[in-house]
């Protein structure tokens, strides 16, 4: 692919603002020119970034009901389906956490199949970057030193909004669609006749195929196995394990033209951090960062509005003194507001966080909390995002497009609760990976 290349390759949508940035970062550091909207672009859009092999739309379907789904997936994935590509991926979370009645996977595959024309619908959520793994269609996922299977996960197994109680992707999905599932499974993937394998399970004409995934080599195996038959398959399920895999695989097959990966972040001088993260994940970051030189302020969920005014000043104050703040409604679980309020807490975060911006002239920020991110980016004025550098796998350093100079160019990560470690907060204010 040649760097100016008008026709993208791949195209993606995310069901959540982290999960697309996950990504997009899974692109952008393997050479890919990558692009990610916060809505559907227009062409003018499109063309100004008219060097981009991939397009990506950010979502928020992961926190909305099958119903919201059917009444907006159909026009997103025409639209993506128009704009080109040779695989169009729905960008899920590695956890697959989802339920018949939020975030239903299994709705978002019955109508990207009907879309796009789907003999078959691959299915990944392996992506051992992240310490996700996938056998013999059951899902593990790690949590400190320890790897639990997903419904055992001490996390995943008590998410507030869609706990992961069944491992058997087969089974879970299949409480969210009437479509036939077969599992493709790690002694397939890695015999030596693999691709003859999983043409003989098409003969059986199955909806969708989950794939085992236990290692980079695996998940870019079947990524190149779907590829192969992306004329058959031009619509995917999957986790960024997918988009990495398949970006190596072009990588080893000479499509991708020199390297042109993203280059290291620098350090900032002070850096905001909002989180509606109720991830013990998050908690640990948190009372580090505030053990450790960042100045905390606790907003009250019930009271947010007017009422986080003075909080805001505070921050301010602190910022203007040259500290680094942490603005957040939860540390950890047990202090976890009802779910049903994230939608309008998110999108209020996301206004506090854009006038603190502006206020303070802050160039770095960071919001914590997958369904906080998609519900307070729409609030910030951006209509676009491109990887700065790398931090930590899924949570990019992003450079912001917008149409407000004060906000074009600010620097942005978008951080799910389950992601970094707990200096994570540092790392991004000193722009190191960690």
């Amino acid at each position: 692919m040649a760097s100016d290349q008008q026709t993208p390759i791949f195209t993606f949508y995310g069901d959540d603002f982290t999960g697309s940035t996950d990504a997009l970062e899974a692109l952008a550091i393997n050479g890919v020119a990558s692009v990610l909207f916060f809505k559907l672009p227009d062409d003018a859009m499109l063309r100004q970034f008219g060097h981009c092999q991939a397009i990506g739309v950010a979502g928020e379907s992961r926190s909305r009901s099958p119903e919201w789904m059917c009444a907006t997936l159909p026009a997103v994935f025409r639209r993506l389906k128009e704009i080109g590509g040779q695989i169009c991926q729905y960008k899920v979370c590695s956890t697959f956490d989802s339920s018949p009645q939020i975030g239903s996977i299994g709705r978002a595959l019955d109508i990207g199949a009907e879309v796009f024309e789907s003999e078959f619908v691959p299915v990944f959520a392996a992506a051992p970057r992240l310490k996700r793994y996938v056998a013999f269609a059951n899902l593990f996922a790690a949590a400190g030193q320890c790897v639990y299977r997903i419904d055992r996960h001490p996390t995943m197994s008590r998410h507030p909004v869609t706990p992961m109680r069944e491992s058997d992707l087969r089974l879970h999905l299949g409480n969210q669609t009437t479509r036939s599932l077969r599992s493709f499974d790690i002694r397939s993937l890695e015999a030596q006749d693999a691709g003859a394998r999983l043409d003989a399970l098409l003969r059986e004409h199955p909806h969708g195929v989950l794939f085992d995934g236990m290692s980079e080599q695996s998940v870019e195996k079947s990524s190149a196995l779907v590829w192969a038959r992306r004329r058959r398959a031009p619509f995917v399920i999957a986790s960024s394990g997918f988009t990495h895999g398949l970006a190596s695989h072009w990588r080893s097959m000479g499509l991708l033209s020199a390297t042109a990966t993203p280059s290291q972040a620098t350090r900032t001088d002070r850096l905001i951090v909002f989180s509606g993260s109720c991830s013990p994940v998050t908690e640990s970051q948190i009372r580090w960062s505030l053990a450790n030189g960042f100045t905390g302020f606790r907003i009250d969920p019930a009271l947010i509005g007017p009422a986080a005014a003075a909080t805001m000043d505070a921050a301010l104050t602190a910022l203007q003194a040259g500290r680094s703040v942490v603005i957040y409604t939860a540390l950890g679980p047990s202090e976890c507001v009802d779910a049903a309020g994230g939608e309008p807490l998110g999108s209020e975060l996301g206004r506090l966080l854009r006038d603190l911006l502006l206020r303070s002239g802050v160039r770095r920020a960071i919001i914590a909390g997958g369904d906080t991110s998609s519900h307070a980016g729409q609030q910030l004025g951006i209509y676009a995002l491109t990887v700065r550098g790398p931090l930590t796998p899924g949570a990019p350093l992003c450079e912001a497009h917008s149409h407000d100079p004060n906000l074009r160019g600010l620097e942005l990560v978008l951080k799910g609760g389950q992601v970094g470690g707990e200096d994570f907060f540092r790392s991004v204010l000193e722009g190191k990976p960690g």
